[in-house]
């Protein structure tokens, strides 16, 4: 088992483990030597795009799946050794809840208090508690495969923290959930945060990493940089435009050939162009009259996560 000692000479145990934690199935390496490190009152994102490795990750996390090799710790104790034990610890949520359709709001919620042995003499306040935040209250009779996809994922929510968990395992949330349901959800999961409930999350919305304390970004099973926004940010070096223009395909054609551009990447009817803070920002419109293509607009902006994921993708390539 790994040493917990930190740096204060005072030990503190992590809510979440992992050590060189590898999943494979045949040939398929899933998981590749998973590192990481979650405290207690964090958001912790797991980002990546489908086939990462993340549901894989959740699985084995919550003694679902057993590691191929290496090892995961839940307040220090083994998915390896005790994972019927880990699971009082939390809760887990996977993509798919399993909400009973035919049965109500209030009884969902009755179901999984029984499943959880949750004292009979708590159930109404910690009900009331639940309503509170999750906003179904007014909805308790209606039945569950009558609510909408975001209304669901907030029973769902609800039905996993009936127990009083103090760690959430949350496998791709707001997975195909609209934009207001999404963001409701994240107040939700903000809430549980102040009230020192720590978070591991896993999506494949790249926006969400700017929500997280820290975020892992994960593909082809391996982690390929972790830190907060703020650090994963200043990863990009020099500008970023924004430019609204007539052809972003003839556009990004013609950037991507010239040696003075980083890197050129398409969101929606724009482009991302990445620049040296030392390059000549006309040297844009240069290329983009040469190829005949109409500038709508064009401005300096932030780097978003989507950048830093692209940028870190770029820079790994190069060095391969």
């Amino acid at each position: 088992m790994p040493s917990f000692q930190s740096d204060n000479k005072e030990f503190s145990v992590p809510v979440i483990l992992t050590d060189e934690l590898s999943k494979e199935f045949g040939q398929t390496k899933a998981v590749k030597s998973l590192n990481l490190r979650v405290e207690k009152g964090e958001l912790f994102g797991l980002i990546g795009p489908d086939g990462a490795g993340k549901t894989t990750t959740m699985r084995m996390l919550a003694g679902i799946l057993s590691p191929s090799s290496g090892n995961a710790y839940i307040d220090g104790i083994s998915v390896r050794e005790d994972p019927e034990k880990i699971k009082e610890h939390f809760a887990y949520m996977p993509q798919r809840f399993g909400l009973y359709q035919d049965l109500t709001v209030i009884e969902n919620l009755m179901f999984y208090a029984d499943l959880f042995s949750v004292p009979k003499k708590v159930r109404s306040e910690r009900i009331e508690h639940l309503f509170a935040f999750s906003r179904l209250g007014p909805f308790s009779n209606r039945r569950a495969g009558a609510l909408s996809g975001g209304m669901k994922q907030k029973l769902g929510l609800t039905c996993a923290l009936i127990h009083n968990p103090h760690l959430l395992l949350l496998d791709e949330p707001t997975n195909g959930v609209d934009p207001v349901s999404r963001r409701d959800f994240w107040k939700i999961l903000y809430g549980l945060l102040k009230e020192g409930i720590t978070i591991f999350v896993s999506t494949a919305y790249l926006d969400e990493a700017e929500r997280t304390t820290r975020t892992a970004f994960m593909r082809d099973g391996a982690i390929i940089e972790l830190g907060s926004p703020k650090d994963l940010k200043a990863l990009v070096n020099g500008v970023i435009l924004e430019i609204v223009l007539s052809d972003v395909r003839t556009a990004k054609s013609a950037l991507t050939k010239d040696n003075r551009v980083i890197d050129v990447n398409v969101f929606g009817d724009s482009l991302h162009v990445q620049l040296s803070a030392e390059t000549d920002q006309s040297c844009v419109r240069e290329v983009l009259d040469g190829a005949g293509v109409r500038i709508h607009s064009l401005k300096t902006v932030a780097p978003s996560m989507e950048d830093v994921f692209l940028s870190v993708l770029s820079n790994r390539a190069n060095r391969h």
